[in-house]
Formats: structure tokens, C-alpha cells, sequence
């Protein structure tokens, strides 16, 4: 056995697991676990080659400050990998990406700094170009620049495509990847160009990117920046990036992405990231499509735990307008959290008000309705209510929310209209909706703007 003198060690050589629970039709579909690298994603791979590559060529030196930007992934490798060799990180982040990477970059030790995701490639606040701004001024620093770096590409085409080829033994009918800096796709496909000449690279891209639009060879339309998968997806095409080696392509929406991967761990217990959806997704629609029996490899790129407060939370799907529900036609269809449903939180009279404010941090809302023993809502409590409360006499922590609580109640029947909110959010209130004697929800002002951005075409 191989002796493991650090996590180093531990990248790359992941197993290969059969999904066996989706309709991959005549084929078989297969993945690699890339999130269990140290790192938890595929990009470990990444930077330790371009870190190894600076190392040799003299471009790192002592004590040098890494610089990267990056969607989550590849800084985490990078920053994990120079803790263990003694560099510094800094790394710029889309500002659409989960806070659970930034938490974990930190806790690394790398310093952070967000930019626009909303921006296209030419604009200084590009996180590509944010991030090579804070490298010219960072003395003794290194620009990894995974979307011009070779080594990027080259990881893939010296690790990754052999262990795919050896696990499935060397039958392999397609590779299903994205693009997000171009390097797998490229790196895998130059690998299979060589070894197994007859292995087709399927491009998976989220709506709204570009990249689909030039595998086809079509003029690509403007990126919207809207898609919320992360990871891949781009507005622009990178240097390093071999489209040619594609073969074909499929458009995968957020909704479909984030449902695959929320069935990928409720059918086969296998917790994986956004992008993996998109993959998953694009290779059961090639699958399906096949007269004969394939084998198609493709990848858990990174670790579903990151994503544990936006895709596998209900509600933030709900908000997002990625889960279906009943709509009525009326003010209902306002309630991000509808009490008939259990869907919302509230609190008992005699709670403390110690509580209460705990279980508003711990739900991140600022307001909840007050029922009695019966059920009825008897009054509103908002952090302005314990504010008030607990300013002058800290003691009052401990006493029950009918003491402190608003029991001047703004209430409106589902039967009104969104114009009937507007009087009660000029006021700074919340609007409790009945339906006849039966409390619905509360409507805030955030609701109504999450309500009227899902109108929106997507």
C-alpha cells in the first residue's frame, strides 16, 4: 500500500460508480466521484498541476502569494494546496457563488474578494480581471490563470482520462463535461483523440451561457448571466478550450440541473454539486437518445454540502420558482411560507423572548406571527419589537412575546389584490392573509418582490 504523506497524496485515483436508479435507456451510465478528493471537487486536479508546473519552471517562488480566479473549486485547491506548501492565497469570487466556498476559503486561510457576476469579459470588474489587478499588485505573487494555463488541460489528459479508461476497461462510448474554464473537456478529449479514438465528448452548458452556441457553430447570442449552477457556463470562450473535440451539446436549465441532482441523492444517495446535475442531466437526454447499448462516463464534480442552503433546501427552491406548487389566482400564490402547509415558522405567546429571537436567526426571517393554544393569531413579533424590549432591561429576554408583541394586526383576505399590499409596506408592516377564519401566511415586502421577479422569463 502506497504511504500517504499528506493530503497531496489523496488527489485524484477516484472510484467509478454505476448509476443504476435513472432511465439511461440501453446504456450504461457511469460517474466519478470527484468530489471525493480532498478538496472535494474535480479542480484539485487542477491546482496541483499548475502549482508543481510554477514550481519547476521557477515562476512560484518562496512565500509567494497564489492569485485566482475562480468559481469556488479551483481556489479551494489552490488554497489547500498552498497551506500545505507554504504559500498564501487570494481569490476572487463571482458573487452569485455559495457563501459555503467563502466560508471554506477563509477557514483555509485565503483571502477573499467578491466581484460582479453580471459583468461581461472586457469589464475591469471581471473577476478575471479583478483578479490579475490584485496580482500586479501584490508583490511576489502568482496568477495560477486556470483559463489560459496549460497545465489545466494537461491535468486531465494525464490523470484523469487514464483512470476513466482503465476503470471501464478501456470501453468508453462517450465523456459527458462542461465548461467552465475549458480544461476538462479539452484535457479528456486530447486524452480519447489518442487512446479511444471513438469516444464522442458531450458538452453539457447551462441556459443563458455561450459555449453551446459556438460547439455548433452559430454566432453567439449575448450571455444572460442568469443561470445559477455553479461552476460552468461561461460569456466567454477560453484560451486553453478545444471546442472541436466536441461532438455534441445539450442546453440544461437550472430547474432541471438542480432536481437531477437532488434525485442523484435521493435515488443513489450520492451528494453532489450543482454542476453535476447539468452533466447528469445532459448524459441521460444522449443516453436515451442511443439505439445500442454505450458506456458514458461522466462526473460528481464537487461536494453537495456546499450547496446545502440553496438546492437541497425546499425552500430556497420554492423562492428560486423551481418547485411546483397549487396556485390559486390570488394574494395565496404571495406566501413563500404557507401555514396550512407547515411550510412557515411561528411562535407561541409564552415563548421567551430569548427564544424567539433564536429562532429568527436561525430561520434568517425578521418577523413572526403569534398564535395561542387554539391556533389563532393573536399578534406579529419583529426584531424591532425585542429590540424595544430589551434595550433598557435585559431581563425582558426572559419574558413570554405577548408582552412585546404588535397586536395591532394588518390583515387582508387572499381575495385582494397586490395593490391592496402597497398601504400596509408604506407603513413598514407585513400583511397577514386570511381566508375567511383561516390564517394563510404573511406577505412581506421581499415575497411580493421574490413573486413578481418569478414572473420574469427565464
Amino acid at each position: 500500500m502506497k504511504e500517504i504523506k499528506s493530503l497531496i497524496d489523496l488527489i485524484g485515483n477516484t472510484p467509478l460508480v454505476q448509476v443504476k436508479t435513472f432511465d439511461t435507456g440501453s446504456c450504461n451510465l457511469f460517474l466519478k466521484m470527484e468530489n471525493r478528493n480532498p478538496g472535494s471537487s474535480i479542480k484539485d486536479r487542477v491546482a496541483l498541476k499548475i502549482i508543481e508546473d510554477a514550481e519547476k519552471s521557477g515562476e512560484l517562488n518562496e512565500n509567494a502569494t497564489i492569485v485566482e480566479a475562480t468559481a469556488g473549486n479551483t481556489g479551494l485547491g489552490l488554497a489547500l494546496i498552498a497551506k500545505l506548501k507554504g504559500y498564501k492565497a487570494k481569490v476572487v469570487i463571482l458573487d452569485k457563488m455559495n457563501e459555503n466556498k467563502i466560508f471554506h476559503l477563509k477557514a483555509l486561510g485565503a483571502e477573499v474578494f467578491k466581484a460582479r457576476s453580471d459583468v461581461g469579459p472586457d469589464s475591469p470588474e471581471h473577476y478575471v480581471n479583478v483578479a490579475k489587478k490584485i496580482c500586479n499588485e501584490t508583490p511576489n505573487s502568482f496568477m495560477a490563470s486556470q483559463f489560459t494555463n496549460p497545465s489545466n488541460p494537461s491535468a486531465h489528459e494525464l490523470t484523469t482520462g487514464p483512470e476513466i479508461l482503465r476503470q471501464l476497461d478501456g470501453k468508453v462510448d462517450a465523456v459527458v463535461c462542461g465548461v467552465g474554464t475549458g480544461g476538462t473537456i479539452t484535457g479528456l478529449g486530447r486524452f480519447f483523440e489518442k487512446n479511444s479514438p471513438s469516444t464522442d465528448m458531450i458538452l453539457a452548458d447551462p441556459k443563458g451561457s455561450i459555449i453551446k452556441d459556438i460547439v455548433e457553430k452559430r454566432e453567439p447570442r449575448e450571455a444572460d448571466y442568469s443561470w445559477l449552477v455553479e461552476g460552468i457556463g461561461e460569456d466567454f470562450v477560453p484560451s486553453i478550450t478545444d471546442l472541436d473535440l466536441v461532438s455534441k451539446s445539450y442546453w440544461i436549465s437550472d430547474k432541471e440541473s438542480f432536481t437531477v441532482a437532488r434525485d442523484l441523492l435521493r435515488k443513489e444517495g450520492i451528494l453532489a454539486g450543482s454542476s453535476t446535475g447539468t452533466l447528469v442531466a445532459a448524459a441521460l437526454k444522449w443516453c436515451i437518445e442511443q439505439s445500442e447499448p454505450k458506456r458514458v462516463a461522466t462526473f460528481a464534480c464537487d461536494h453537495g454540502s456546499k450547496y446545502l442552503d440553496k438546492m437541497f433546501n425546499n425552500y430556497w427552491m420554492l423562492d428560486q420558482g423551481f418547485t411546483d406548487r397549487k396556485t390559486h389566482g390570488d394574494l395565496r400564490d404571495l406566501i413563500a411560507r404557507r401555514h396550512s402547509t407547515k411550510e412557515d415558522f411561528t411562535l407561541e405567546e409564552n415563548l421567551p423572548v430569548m427564544q424567539a429571537m433564536k429562532n429568527m436567526r436561525l430561520y434568517d426571517i425578521s418577523q413572526m406571527a403569534v398564535l395561542n393554544e387554539g391556533g389563532q393569531v393573536v399578534g406579529i413579533l419583529d426584531e424591532s419589537d425585542i429590540l424595544l424590549a430589551v434595550t433598557n432591561d435585559s431581563a425582558n429576554f426572559q419574558k413570554p412575546v405577548h408582552e412585546f408583541m404588535t397586536t395591532e394586526l394588518s390583515t387582508l383576505t387572499a381575495d385582494k389584490s397586490i395593490e391592496d399590499l402597497m398601504p400596509l409596506f408604506a407603513e413598514d408592516k407585513v400583511a397577514i392573509v386570511f381566508d375567511q377564519d383561516n390564517y394563510l401566511g404573511l406577505i412581506t415586502k421581499i415575497d411580493l418582490i421574490n413573486h413578481l421577479r418569478k414572473q420574469l422569463p427565464r
